[in-house]
């Protein structure tokens, strides 16, 4: 690759490591130099380079990502209530859900990959929360399920003893990973808000709970 190559969205998004949703949104509000050809958008490397060199020294970069991004990989047919006792039950329930969305192509891989993965090492955080998450190369980008469960899950194992109520699954793109890795960071944090998740556990409707997350 050149300093002069003009680089697709995909091939920046790939460059970045990030989704190709979020090239796209950058680009639309003005937020990454870019300029375009015809009807498609298309970057010089060079100045991508300094873009990203500016934004990494000036902690530019994370925020952006949350604000561009909370809307897009949450919304309301995927919140789940749940009502079963045993994680595997909801993790198959919540599986279920996520395949639905149109970023996972392949429902099979999804559950025997959040299985296996739940296996290897619990994906309780404490509080009542667990973030079961996988990458795959069948999903074509960052999506989430968020199940509330109406019943204590008990086998977590989590390290407070705390059963679980709260599950956020999160399926990426195996090229992702700096986005996964903020994602996991960012669902962490917000939810040390006791408030937030007394609510979430409150919620009557999809929608409310849809409105709770996004909320900034």
């Amino acid at each position: 690759m050149t300093e002069e190559e003009i680089l697709t969205i995909e091939e920046v998004a790939k460059y970045l490591r990030v989704s190709e949703r979020t090239v796209y949104d950058w680009a639309q509000k003005g937020e990454i130099p870019c300029g375009k050809i015809g009807t498609v958008w298309r970057f010089r490397k060079v100045e991508i380079e300094n873009w990203v060199n500016t934004r990494l020294s000036n902690h530019h970069i994370g925020a952006s990502y949350h604000a561009v991004q909370i809307e897009s990989i949450v919304s309301p047919d995927r919140v789940l209530f749940l009502n079963y006792e045993t994680k595997r039950d909801a993790l198959m329930a919540l599986a279920d859900n996520l395949a639905t969305a149109p970023q996972v192509k392949n429902r099979q891989e999804l559950v025997e990959e959040i299985i296996r993965r739940e296996e290897l090492m619990s994906t309780a955080i404490g509080r009542g929360i667990a973030i079961p998450h996988v990458r795959l190369s069948s999903v074509t980008d960052l999506v989430i399920s968020v199940g509330i469960s109406k019943t204590d899950i008990v086998d977590f194992q989590p390290l407070d003893d705390e059963p679980v109520r709260l599950l956020f699954m999160i399926a990426a793109a195996y090229n992702q990973h700096a986005y996964y890795l903020q994602t996991l960071s960012f669902f962490s944090a917000r939810l040390k808000n006791k408030e937030l998740r007394r609510s979430l556990l409150d919620s009557q409707t999809a929608g409310d709970a849809y409105h709770l997350l996004v909320k900034v």
